[in-house]
């Protein structure tokens, strides 16, 4: 099978109604390659009956399926009952239509339920034209899918991952119903998030549902402590645990909120299952929970029974910065780099509100565990898996336990 098209057995799976319980038709997973879209991908298999078809950037539906198989051995191992019940369709959030043929996407928008829309770049170093390309204009791709879903009569819900971090420069709390509060941004992963989030809301009036979510920075597993992906937190983090952090430019009680995938991927899938007409934006986040650059480091130090680096002021940091590097070796000097975007998120003076959260997930359970609760986890997993250079299948971690 070559480009768009789709296999008629695949054709067999739209064409028929959904057995689940919670809801009719099956989902759209976009970005389900990603870390967050690997966890929403398990969840949908192992808790529901649903079909997932998953949207997966590749120029044939042979590579589509091969990339969609390596992300299934990743979560369940070699073998898997749940094969049966992933379509990958090749296509591309860049490009018009998601890049998918005319009949096939009339056959989508003709079978799919609820869209959980996940595709982004998360890079900080991408620049803003390209971060736009995938964060915004993707997002306005899936928004015409989703409208088409809509005239079919079968969509019930658009969820749209946004981030925490569409804040920006804010100080102070930020709502789940602020957006624009004059803040500036950081880098274009910011920007292009906060973009994407005002064209979905300006789509609002004509889509049934649409939940917005805003994760933090994301972390492993709590219960295992499993990632494919050591971004943002591990960054400085490796440094130190590899000795190549000499000091860390921070503000010691300057927020730091982290929360694990788990948490995440389980209170979206509990926030799709709810019967809640037009906008409802949630914080994914620790809030209150969030811990302090001082309590991170002071674990860290810990579980790694080593001193920690010594404390910096940014403006001290950013003046010693360049004998830093003149005066490193190579190796140091690519771990400098490394950690140079992530160092301004340990410097940022918001606090999250999570009232909406609050009211919809703590009752279900869903309230996100405290990180000094799952911290050595997290770094274990870290080690053993060698900072992802030796990847280790979600299912081996559960085992492990």
């Amino acid at each position: 099978m070559h480009g768009g098209r789709l296999s008629a057995l695949d054709a067999s799976f739209f064409a028929a109604e959904s057995s689940a319980p919670h809801g009719d038709g099956h989902v759209l997973l976009t970005g389900a390659t990603g870390f967050l879209g690997m966890e929403l991908l398990a969840r949908y298999l192992e808790r529901t009956d649903r079909t997932v078809v998953a949207l997966v950037r590749a120029p044939d539906r042979h590579q589509a399926r091969a990339r969609i198989g390596g992300v299934m051995r990743l979560l369940f191992g070699e073998r898997s009952a749940h094969r049966e019940r992933v379509v990958a369709i090749p296509g591309d959030v860049r490009r018009d239509r998601l890049g998918l043929a005319q009949r096939d996407l009339e056959l989508v928008a003709g079978s799919v339920s609820e869209i959980v829309h996940c595709a982004a770049t998360v890079s900080f170093a991408t620049g803003l034209p390209e971060s736009r390309r995938i964060n915004v204009e993707g997002t306005s791709q899936v928004l015409g899918l989703a409208e088409r879903c809509t005239r079919h009569g079968v969509l019930r819900r658009l969820v749209h991952v946004s981030t925490a971090y569409v804040s920006g420069t804010c100080e102070g709390e930020f709502g789940e119903g602020d957006l624009s509060v004059g803040q500036r941004f950081r880098n274009p992963y910011e920007r292009s998030k906060y973009e994407a989030e005002e064209l979905v809301r300006e789509h609002v009036d004509e889509l049934p549902a649409v939940t917005i979510v805003r994760p933090s920075i994301i972390v492993g597993e709590s219960t295992t402590g499993w990632t494919p992906s050591f971004n943002v937190l591990y960054v400085p983090l490796r440094g130190f645990v590899q000795r190549k952090m000499r000091v860390l430019p921070a503000d010691l009680s300057a927020p730091v909120d982290v929360v694990p995938v788990d948490h995440v991927a389980d209170a979206i899938i509990h926030l799709t299952r709810q019967r809640e007409p037009g906008l409802g934006t949630y914080h994914l986040v620790a809030g209150e929970r969030a811990s302090t650059v001082a309590q991170l480091v002071e674990l860290s130090a810990r579980h790694v029974r080593r001193r920690p680096p010594p404390i910096v002021s940014p403006a001290v940091y950013r003046a010693v910065y360049p004998l830093l590097r003149a005066c490193a070796g190579q190796r140091r000097r690519a771990a400098l780099k490394r950690v140079q975007p992530f160092l301004p998120y340990y410097t940022m003076r918001v606090r999250y509100r999570r009232d909406r959260a609050v009211e919809k997930l703590d009752p279900a359970g869903l309230s996100p565990p405290p990180l000094e609760s799952y911290y050595h986890r997290l770094l274990g997993w870290a080690i053993q898996s060698n900072w992802s250079k030796r990847p280790l299948p979600r299912a081996q971690a559960a085992t492990s336990r």
